[in-house]
């Protein structure tokens, strides 16, 4: 009796050679990839760590710039006494000159904590600029009970006890009849009357505010040029959240004064997103037409190759070559041009488009971002199915109708990645608008409600532009160093707001088509 298998029986497993064995030891562990992966996460986190590391440093300075500080009057052996905000304090390494001449003043060497060089200052805000004191010169450090933070449109800030205030009138008693103006008056009595005076509906009768600022020295600060007034260390938790709303409120929707140190960067935001708007509005469609001959029109050769590897070395080129050619091609040329077309009666004195505005800058940054809009809308087109085509064709559509109908539409998401990309290039630029249009200080704005309303000739501030100017040409760096950090921060939200906008938007037009039906 025999028995039959529909399969054959496996073969009893052979024993593997001691050959094979040896091969595969000597496999490298990279051919396995595992190696690999582990140092492209390992680059991938260092490179997430340190992205994260420098949004929170801008967080965190940006954020702390308008909080207020406690008022300090230090008082050192020099007899000299300094009454201002604490701004920063650091390790201090000391000169062998320094030494030496502490040497000879036996109760300053007598305080230093150690024989060697490195010893503690504190860098403190006056009325008079920044102060370094070193901790071994300090004798006295307290906090003035009514101690006054003023802030000035034109002088910067201000600090000092409230001692009286100068009435318009030539009487010397305020309008509640206490001696305002004279020095036996209590800085709080100083205070509650000029908190009084205007915070009421009449007309303010005084006309300065003497402060005592420091070494027995006394300022008077005209009432119409202070913006905000508050006693430091009278403010509780609600006050100070008052105070740093405020500042944030002033910051966003005023113009900057006193050469850019203090104010606000309302014209700066407005530059920014106009100039954003109108770089977008030439660049998506020359992009896309582009896009279109490359991938729809133009036959494969070496002419659309050559092509191709121009756009994409384009795309490596210094930002500050686009910002020349656009000073030489639109302003020089085209804006020449037309002004001599339209306005040739205000040449040569007044250039109308001869010169740098928001017209020329939105065009240079619209070439500097084409590359990333045409590459983002080629790969697009490239991702609509063939058979979509064949379809439309086959229904009797033309190329061009099916283009319209079939392929952008489909495509409008590529489309929007690329604009996001150019969106985010775009608005961080600064150095070809440097040559093109921006400007320190705009006294008009480039969007208003005089006819017609969006003025293309117009020089406009950016955001960009303002840190580059806050961190390297303030006359105060020290009194700017904290409005660098905040300036990014706004720069950096702005830039995701519009982002977020065309993320946004692209998802609604991928929800739209990814299940639509032709």
């Amino acid at each position: 009796m025999s028995t039959s298998y529909l399969v054959e029986p496996p073969a009893p497993p052979r024993a593997k050679s001691s050959r094979s064995r040896r091969a595969r030891a000597r496999t490298s562990l990279l051919a396995h990839g595992e190696p690999l992966v582990w140092l492209n996460g390992g680059a991938l986190a260092l490179a997430l760590a340190m992205i994260l590391g420098m949004l929170l440093l801008i967080l965190t300075q940006g954020l702390g710039t308008f909080w207020p500080q406690p008022l300090y009057t230090i008082r050192t052996l020099d007899g000299a006494e300094h009454i201002g905000e604490l701004s920063r304090a650091e390790a201090h390494q000391l000169s062998v000159e320094d030494l030496a001449s502490l040497r000879q003043r036996p109760e300053l060497h007598a305080r230093l904590d150690s024989a060697d060089r490195w010893t503690r200052r504190t860098q403190i805000r006056t009325v008079d600029g920044f102060v370094w004191v070193d901790d071994y010169n300090v004798t006295k450090v307290e906090q003035p009970e009514w101690g006054l933070v003023v802030e000035r449109r034109e002088g910067g800030r201000c600090y000092g006890v409230p001692l009286a205030l100068t009435p318009k009138s030539t009487d010397a008693q305020s309008h509640t009849g206490t001696p305002a103006t004279s020095g036996d008056a209590r800085p709080d009595e100083v205070w509650r009357t000029y908190k009084a005076a205007v915070t009421g509906d009449a007309e303010v009768p005084y006309e300065a505010l003497t402060l005592a600022t420091s070494d027995g020295k006394s300022t008077n600060v005209a009432l119409a040029n202070i913006v905000r007034v508050y006693p430091a260390n009278q403010l509780g938790a609600f006050g100070r959240a008052a105070v740093y709303a405020s500042r944030w409120w002033e910051f966003v929707s005023t113009s900057p004064r006193d050469a850019n140190t203090e104010g606000g960067v309302f014209p700066a935001i407005v530059g920014t997103v106009v100039m954003t708007f109108f770089m977008s509005l030439a660049v998506v469609p020359l992009g896309v037409l582009a896009a279109l001959y490359l991938r729809e029109y133009a036959k494969p050769g070496l002419l659309v190759s050559l092509v191709r590897i121009a756009v994409n070395n384009l795309a490596g080129v210094p930002s500050i070559v686009f910002g020349v050619f656009g000073l030489g091609f639109f302003c020089y040329l085209m804006g020449a041009s037309i002004d001599q077309l339209l306005f040739a009666d205000k040449l040569p004195s007044q250039p109308t488009f001869g010169k740098g505005g928001l017209l020329w800058a939105a065009f240079t940054l619209a070439l500097l971002t084409l590359p990333v809009v045409i590459v983002a809308t080629e790969e697009a087109l490239a991702a609509v199915p063939g058979s979509m085509r064949e379809g439309s064709y086959a229904c009797g559509a033309s190329k061009w109708q099916t283009i319209c109908r079939i392929v952008l539409p489909r495509a409008m998401p590529g489309v929007m990645t690329g604009l996001i990309l150019a969106l985010a290039r775009g608005a961080g630029e600064v150095a070809p608008l440097m040559l093109v249009g921006v400007t320190n200080l705009a006294f008009e704005l480039p969007v208003d409600a005089s006819f017609p309303f969006v003025h293309l000739d117009r020089k406009f501030m950016h955001l960009g532009f303002h840190i580059y100017g806050l961190g390297y040409q303030s006359p105060n760096s020290e009194a700017t160093r904290p409005l660098v950090f905040t300036t990014t921060l706004l720069l950096i939200v702005l830039v995701g707001v519009l982002n977020l906008s065309a993320v946004w938007l692209r998802s609604r037009l991928r929800k739209r088509y990814a299940l639509s039906k032709f």
